[in-house]
């Protein structure tokens, strides 16, 4: 499973030479399409209580999650991208089920909605519907209103939900699944959320799927260097190289009410696969996160991903509850991610199929 790093960061110094200008005049178009308030408003709330308040939490989902439901054996949650669509990530996740035949039988499928205030004003939601800056829900930050609710607390109410033997008394699994954005916070979360441990106590499993994210949160001060070694990351070039969500300093509250020196032990030992496209290698893409601290991570979402796996090996060598499955010809397209042969193997918890590249 070799990729060319070497080749990938001299690649990405011609095009910073050559698209700079092109990048600086797409910024705000950029922005303009994110602060845009969605088109749809997903049609049923979870209700998220937290010592710091409450709100209500919109989500999709293929069957009333306040009925009994007594045939789901698995709950896939599909978690959205950038622009906060959950309608389309609602709809992908459908599909996969779907594409997936028996494998995906007894499967329920859930998208959460993180919005942001433009959302609420637009569609006149009521002040109790939580709302996040447009890069806060991804890390965990406190909600902006009704109450300072972290992103995370409400992917707990969504876990937690499903432990009510009363409404799922068949449920063994549930697969929280996260595509570009949805993958960054799913990816932090794997780290954070203490959701998992309430589950695992009602004795329903949790994996976590991570695909293609722009960023990933490190342990250290170590990041990738052309060459593919890890060297210590330049804190004076990039102060920011550390600061969450790419690095443990100045983290959310959230996360600094638990055991934070534990969090890499416990983290390990979690069911996590980075899912990632073979062809997801353009540096200008799709929202990715061109910052410094992104940068030190690699040139682009494939080597990002390749070089975190790597990082988490080289620092867990027995005991690493992970692994990384790369899916031939696709690039950044979360449709094509879960549909593809890859995909569905792990989603579903199939056999890896030998085209596509794995570890272990």
């Amino acid at each position: 499973m070799p990729v060319n790093r070497a080749a990938g960061f001299t690649a990405l110094v011609l095009l910073v030479s050559g698209c700079a200008g092109e990048v600086a005049r797409q910024a705000p178009k950029q922005e303009s399409v994110l602060d845009a308030p969605v088109k749809k408003i997903a049609d049923q709330r979870i209700t998220v209580k937290t010592a710091q308040g409450e709100g209500l939490l919109p989500v999709y989902a293929d069957h009333r999650i306040d009925a009994p439901a007594p045939d789901v054996k698995r709950v896939l949650i599909v978690v959205h991208g950038t622009l906060r669509n959950a309608d389309v990530y609602f709809e992908s996740g459908r599909q996969a089920v779907a594409d997936a035949g028996a494998a995906g039988a007894g499967s329920l499928v859930i998208a959460p909605q993180f919005l942001t205030p433009p959302d609420l004003r637009a569609f006149q939601l009521p002040a109790a519907t939580l709302a996040w800056t447009q890069e806060g829900w991804k890390g965990g930050e406190p909600a902006r209103s009704p109450a300072a609710v972290s992103s995370f607390s409400a992917m707990d109410a969504v876990l937690e939900h499903f432990t009510d033997r009363k409404l799922y008394p068949a449920l063994a699994e549930v697969v929280v699944a996260g595509h570009s954005a949805g993958a960054q916070i799913v990816q932090r979360y794997a780290v954070a959320g203490q959701a998992e441990a309430v589950l695992r106590k009602a004795g329903i499993g949790v994996r976590y799927v991570v695909a293609n994210p722009s960023t990933y949160l490190y342990f250290d001060n170590s990041r990738p260097g052309p060459d593919g070694a890890f060297q210590p990351a330049d804190t004076t070039a990039c102060p920011a190289v550390n600061q969450w969500k790419y690095g443990l300093n100045a983290i959310p509250a959230y996360v600094a009410g638990q055991d934070v020196a534990g969090l890499e032990t416990r983290y390990a030992a979690r069911k996590v696969t980075y899912l990632l496209g073979m062809a997801d290698t353009n540096p200008y893409t799709h929202f990715i996160d061109r910052s410094c601290p992104a940068m030190a991570q690699g040139p682009y979402r494939l080597a990002r991903g390749l070089s975190y796996f790597s990082y988490l090996q080289k620092r867990h060598p027995s005991g690493l509850q992970q692994s990384v499955v790369q899916v031939p010809g696709v690039g950044h397209d979360n449709r094509a991610m879960f549909a593809s042969a890859c995909g569905q193997a792990v989603l579903f918890g199939g056999r890896v199929p030998a085209s596509c590249p794995s570890a272990p």
